[in-house]
């Protein structure tokens, strides 16, 4: 063991105090002794982190004074890694102008700034008109986040959101777009995303309820007070959140309704804002579908009757339901269909197949398709589709772990690709030096596991190097292989990079998803572990020089190879770690939980569930045994993660585990489920974590 990765002796690490509390279910009683970290008030916590109690509170600042005496060895090291990210990014940066009519908008950044300026200019060229100055918004905040932004059809108006606590609370604001003058329009509570309806004056957004779960959508006529709001919507299922949205041709606004598997769409015309909603298709459990408009059909995206990996409908515009379906695009198994884009001639549609993303166009529905080819292994893809239907442009965006992000706007008639802007590292980039691949771990059933790749051509591959294994796992997530300015850090250092493509994530299509979720969810750990093997037998790095890094979901996983395979690992992060699976799915008054039970089961109701969720929940199988160094992090304002998952699994490990391996946590005060916010500010989250990483690696 390396003397970096031991606990300092002569500092005392923080214990908390242990209160036996129980819990029965399915006449199961597990005993907690850190229950008591969590908050009665976590409600009033999220709004305002004053009035959080005080024994909580020296709790969480001991463990932050503790985690930052054991760091105070890399401050130095956190320094430069922030100063080589920084210089990684263009500070007076901004987007490729995004057409609308007589505007085109973007996003742009200025020397110095933590924030975006949303900016638009005439669509040929012209000065700035700076609609909305993040900077000058959270110039009174230790926390600021802006959250949807959209101008009204006619361009007049400016709508936009923000969040000063991280806690997910947006307040909805508007602007003369020419003047910036505020109107005395404010709405309180809201998830943060604005859509216009075609009259200019009428706004739809959606309210979280007492438990903070997006449930309601309202109508607001500008010029009027937020109080009197018409309710358009409200969701009576509490394992259902609710969104609202609107078509690229702007004729309909929608209303979505979904869970992780189960999805019910409600439109509205958008010329006529004032009518009650119409049903699309009443809901089925285990059937999604979304909705767009072309020409005199609707265009349906589906998984319904058996196609796993989606397919496409049509149907006419005035009756949509699923009696009126005609197949457009047949069931493919292997090939899951993502996304797809009615524009006024063209259809465009993102699938991904084995395991690579894709873009397919055609000039009609049934016309001849084709698609956007691209030369690298693995890679990134996404469409940005603008805000205007009639064109035959689109925009595309490409990137891989060596080449940075591309945005190509792409002539679907002439098909011309046409580069509109490289991301440009200052401090500068040759992806020459740099090796990107992709390979395939065996797990124990006999899958195949993608793994990605990053590493410096000079790096020696004979299982001396550091290697930082990421993976998420979880809610049909795939994780993209893009490019990354802040992670050349720890490349360049010697590391290589993986991301491991486990199963609960959608990256080899649906049937990838669901053998990683439910009573299959253990796959989603074994894979992790499986590729860990693979890339020590295949020469990589070697047994105890592997970070495994996840957060969120990421973090559960983290946290059960953790209990799994701990000797396989030398460090651990988890950053807002769900790990306190079985307590959290267990508690129906918390935000995510009714609908998180068809990703999870739902133990309350279902003993096998219970017992499942019982048998990886990393809280709930923390042994006496040796771990690995480890660093938890949280954010007392989040609602996603609460702060007491990674707080009680800390104290439980700090309690229980038998070596004198590095162990931290560390909360922010001031912020929620992202970390810091501004995107200065969150490069020191990432150096920290790279500096934990390199010194309990010992190199």
């Amino acid at each position: 063991m390396n003397d970096n990765q031991s606990e300092n002796v002569a500092i005392s690490a923080p214990v908390a105090a242990k209160i036996v509390s129980t819990s029965t279910h399915h006449n199961i009683t597990r005993e907690d002794c850190y229950a008591w970290l969590r908050a009665d008030n976590w409600q009033e916590v999220m709004r305002d982190p004053n009035v959080l109690s005080t024994e909580i509170k020296a709790y969480l600042e001991a463990e932050n004074s503790y985690t930052a005496q054991m760091m105070a060895d890399t401050v130095e090291l956190q320094e430069t890694l922030f100063e080589e990210m920084k210089g990684r990014i263009k500070q007076d940066d901004s987007s490729v102008p995004s057409p609308d009519g007589t505007y085109a908008y973007y996003v742009s950044y200025i020397e110095g700034a933590q924030h975006p300026r949303y900016c638009r200019q005439l669509r040929n060229g012209g000065e700035d008109n700076i609609l909305v100055d993040g900077d000058v918004l959270a110039s009174k905040s230790s926390y600021f986040q802006l959250g949807g932004i959209a101008h009204s059809p006619d361009h007049d108006l400016i709508a936009y959101s923000t969040d000063t606590k991280g806690a997910e609370f947006y307040k909805i604001y508007f602007s003369k777009a020419d003047t910036g003058e505020l109107l005395e329009d404010v709405i309180e509570d809201t998830t943060g995303g604005i859509v216009w309806a075609q009259d200019n004056k009428t706004a739809f957004y959606t309210r979280v309820d007492e438990n903070h779960r997006p449930s309601r959508v309202f109508r607001h006529l500008i010029g009027t007070s937020a109080s009197s709001d018409v309710l358009v919507y409200e969701e009576s299922d509490p394992g259902f959140f609710v969104g609202v949205g609107k078509t690229l041709s702007g004729r309909y606004i929608m209303i979505s309704a979904h869970d992780h598997e189960t999805s019910e769409i409600h439109l509205i015309d958008a010329h006529a804002p004032e009518n009650n909603p119409k049903l699309v298709e009443a809901r089925v459990a285990g059937i999604e579908y979304d909705i767009s408009d072309q020409d005199d059909r609707f265009i349906i995206l589906t998984n319904a009757d058996g196609a796993e990996d989606f397919k496409l409908m049509t149907a006419p515009l005035s009756s949509p339901a699923k009696g009126n379906w005609q197949e457009l695009a047949p069931h493919k198994a292997g090939r899951l269909i993502l996304s797809f884009t009615c524009f006024k001639d063209y259809f465009v549609r993102l699938e991904r197949e084995n395991g690579l993303p894709k873009i397919v166009i055609s000039k009609g529905l049934e016309a001849e398709e084709h698609a956007i080819s691209f030369d690298e292994e693995a890679y990134q893809l996404g469409m940005a589709t603008g805000y205007e239907y009639d064109t035959n442009a689109l925009r595309f965006t490409y990137s891989s772990m060596t080449t940075p992000a591309q945005v190509f706007d792409y002539d679907m008639e002439s098909r011309e690709r046409v580069l509109r802007k490289t991301q440009e590292v200052p401090s500068g980039h040759n992806r020459e030096d740099y090796v990107t691949r992709r390979i395939f771990a065996k797990a124990p059933d006999g899958e195949k596991v993608p793994v990605t790749l990053l590493y410096r051509k000079s790096t020696v591959l004979d299982g001396s190097a550091p290697l930082l294994l990421y993976g998420y796992g979880a809610y049909g997530h795939a994780m993209p292989a893009g490019f990354s300015t802040a992670r050349l850090s720890l490349v360049d250092r010697g590391f290589i990079f993986a991301i491991a493509h486990i199963r609960g994530g959608k990256d080899k299509g649906f049937r990838w998803y669901r053998l990683g979720r439910r009573e299959h969810k253990i796959n989603t750990f074994t894979d992790f572990i499986a590729a860990g093997e693979h890339l020590i037998e295949e020469k990589f790095t070697s047994t105890g020089r592997i970070i495994a890094h996840g957060g969120s979901a990421g973090g559960l996983l983290v946290g059960a190879v953790a209990n799994m395979a701990p000797e396989q690992y030398g460090g651990i992060i988890a950053e807002v770690p769900f790990v306190d699976a079985l307590s959290t799915i267990l508690d129906d008054t918390l935000p995510l939980t009714p609908p998180e039970w068809p990703e999870w089961g739902n133990p309350i109701t279902d003993k096998k569930a219970y017992q499942q969720i019982s048998a990886y929940s990393p809280y709930d199988n923390v042994a006496p045994k040796n771990y690995p160094p480890l660093l938890a992090t949280g954010g007392l304002a989040d609602p996603r993660v609460t702060y007491w998952e990674p707080a009680k699994w800390v104290a439980k490990l700090r309690a229980l585990k038998t070596d004198k391996n590095i162990l931290l946590l560390k909360t922010n005060m001031d912020a929620g489920h992202g970390g810091a916010s501004g995107r200065f500010e969150h490069l020191k989250d990432i150096a920290f974590s790279y500096a934990f990483a390199l010194k309990v690696i010992g190199d």
